[in-house]
């Protein structure tokens, strides 16, 4: 029997809660706001609640996720024996496992070459973590993200092979790197690509290439970030050492893999990739091994940026991810990989304090590019409100944040974005975002065939390249004639998709604690998202430089605490400042538990607003 609570806030549509948020065409973001589920969904949600003895909201929740009669167990509990796939399923798998483990077994010196992401920088840490286990030690090569850009380049290449590395791992790149691998044609270095990046028909000449998205992979594992790949890499390796006799004849103890999970969990939230399937196992149970705090580097880290919550998707993405990022960005590419790889406390707390330092000066640099970039983006609409893509840059940017600029600018205006740095009188390097349903990555490799970049690659949602100011109207009018019909069609589909109706009363930490149970959360997995309709602001202050703290209130004088990022300046902003005190609004966005004093809260993160009275 559920409590009274229980049905009291398990309602789809609290009936006291007016329902005329459901007509808002004309958001402060410009964006519909509709029902995530259609009538079949909620006949599902009912059926699913009723079947597993759920609360009709966790129900809703979860029917809206791809939740079926059968697969709620999985989604309530990810576990790896349920998701976890035969790791030879994925090609040249077994070629890459039997190399890996025959380095361990001879001594070989090995190098990794690790992109400077915290995908890469997991990565480059998990196979150091794994080779530490068994007694060897190896090189880690991260590029300058400035200096070097993105990938292996052929003079690292060579310098690996000229310090006696005998098999060189390139993690998280190499997939498209044919003449700088080619560097090792000849000589008595293998080299292994780990990947996931989008990929050509014909790949580089080296000993193996596992990436589930090369164009002859059919294990359906295309989603998973690149240390989720070598996290299969490193179970297979395990298995080919176990089945050599390798542990017995040693005495050596099997690699405690699965104490890395926090690792790999880490990566596939800031890889932004669907917590779906594996993925979504890999994060669940990653986020158990990280709360016990036993990774020195990751414990440093979270000390240093002052995270006291018990961790979450959001403290990967949002607190952890950016710091990591921040050594590639501006300062010392390789700090994230020694961060994630040492066991040395001291060691850890040190570069723990560099990258949060690194951290506040990419703030206060991106905070004036994302002003001049959205100053640029807002003109060329007023010219033409149609653009497909956002394409802007400038000499004085920094190549290490124009990825970060490119998904504000996204986030902002819905549509695909570019953000260029002019590093030279000659050439640029760039970073693009997309929207769901636009390829993106597609459209650089497209471009990148035409001839007009000098180099470029991604996925479907993010993509980096380098191109040079002859080509650079060429490209623009390239990109725009080959994504004008998928953004057109994506677009007319941008909207917000609302999991119910609440009033701060409603909000309890029972409520959130049925919201978590259909978490993990992230892409393709999206946090649910609420409606509090008809609400007045009773207060409204500037946090920080840019932000907004704003307290709402109900008809029955029930009131809930909320911050708008990033809003001072902004329609979502202007509109609730403009209403502080006066006509009521509708607000829409999540819940999430905020500790703050010792004391925890529940906190609504603000997305968007809408003047009733428009729509």
């Amino acid at each position: 029997m559920k409590s009274a609570a229980a049905r009291r806030i398990a309602a789809p549509f609290d009936a006291a809660v007016p329902d005329s948020f459901l007509g808002v065409r004309a958001s402060a973001r410009g964006l519909a706001w509709r029902n995530r589920l259609d009538a079949a969904g909620v006949n599902l949600a009912t059926a699913i609640s009723q079947r597993h003895g759920l609360p009709d909201l966790l129900g809703r929740v979860l029917a809206a996720r791809g939740g079926t009669l059968d697969n709620v167990p999985v989604l309530l509990n990810p576990s790896l024996k349920e998701c976890m796939p035969d790791p030879s399923s994925l090609r040249d798998m077994d070629k890459a496992a039997l190399r890996l483990a025959r380095a361990v077994e001879t001594g070989e010196p090995v190098a990794i070459f690790g992109d400077y992401d915290v995908d890469g920088g997991s990565s480059s840490a998990l196979i150091a973590r794994f080779l530490a286990a068994h007694g060897r030690s190896a090189r880690i090569y991260i590029p300058d993200r400035l200096l070097e850009g993105y990938g292996p380049n052929a003079a690292a290449i060579s310098q690996l092979i000229k310090e006696g590395a005998k098999l060189i791992v390139a993690v998280d790149c190499g997939t498209t790197s044919h003449a700088p691998l080619g560097v090792a044609k000849n000589t008595r270095t293998d080299i292994v690509v780990i990947d996931h990046h989008q990929a050509d028909a014909v790949l580089p000449d080296v000993h193996a290439v596992v990436n589930p998205n090369r164009q002859d992979d059919v294990s359906g594992l295309g989603n998973l970030c690149a240390a989720g790949v070598v996290f299969l890499l490193l179970v297979a390796t395990t298995r080919t050492l176990r089945a050599s006799g390798y542990y017995k004849t040693t005495g050596t103890a099997e690699p405690p893999l699965l104490e890395w999970l926090d690792i790999v969990a880490l990566a596939t939230v800031c890889d932004v990739v669907p917590l779906e399937g594996l993925n979504r196992a890999y994060v669940a149970q990653g986020l158990k091994v990280m709360r016990q705090r036993r990774n020195p580097g990751i414990k440093a880290l979270a000390d240093a940026a002052g995270m006291k919550e018990v961790p979450n998707p959001y403290h990967l993405g949002f607190v952890l991810g950016p710091r990591i990022n921040a050594g590639g960005r501006v300062g010392d590419a390789g700090l994230g990989a020694k961060l994630l790889s040492t066991d040395d406390p001291l060691e850890a707390g040190a570069i723990a304090v560099k990258l949060d330092k690194h951290n506040r000066e990419r703030k206060a640099i991106e905070v004036a590019m994302l002003e001049a970039a959205l100053a640029e983006a807002e003109h060329a609409l007023m010219d033409n409100p149609d653009l497909p893509i956002l394409i802007s840059g400038s000499p004085e940017w920094h190549k290490g944040l124009v990825g970060l600029v490119a998904s504000r600018l996204t986030d902002r205006f819905a549509r695909p974005s570019c953000v260029i740095a002019w590093q030279t009188e000659r050439e640029g390097t760039g970073s693009l975002r997309s929207i769901a349903g636009v390829d993106i990555g597609g459209a650089v490799r497209a471009a990148m065939e035409a001839g007009l970049l000098v180099k470029g690659g991604g996925h479907a949602m993010a993509a980096g390249l380098t191109v040079t100011k002859d080509k650079f109207a060429d490209l623009s009018a390239f990109l725009a004639n080959r994504l004008a019909a998928s953004v057109d069609r994506n677009r007319d589909a941008a909207g917000l998709d609302i999991d119910g109706a609440l009033t701060p009363a409603s909000v309890s930490m029972e409520l959130m604690a049925q919201i978590e149970q259909a978490g993990p959360f992230g892409q393709g997995n999206p946090v649910p998202r609420f409606v509090f309709p008809a609400h007045r602001v009773r207060g409204a202050r500037v946090m920080g430089e840019a932000h907004l703290r704003v307290t709402i209130e109900a008809g029955d004088g029930s009131k809930l605490e909320g911050v708008a990022f990033r809003a001072v300046g902004q329609p979502v902003g202007e509109l609730i400042m403009a209403s502080v005190g006066g006509m009521p609004l509708h607000f829409a966005g999540s819940l999430r538990r905020d500790t703050w004093g010792g004391r925890e809260k529940i906190e609504f993160t603000i997305e968007d607003v809408a003047d009733p009275r428009k729509q």
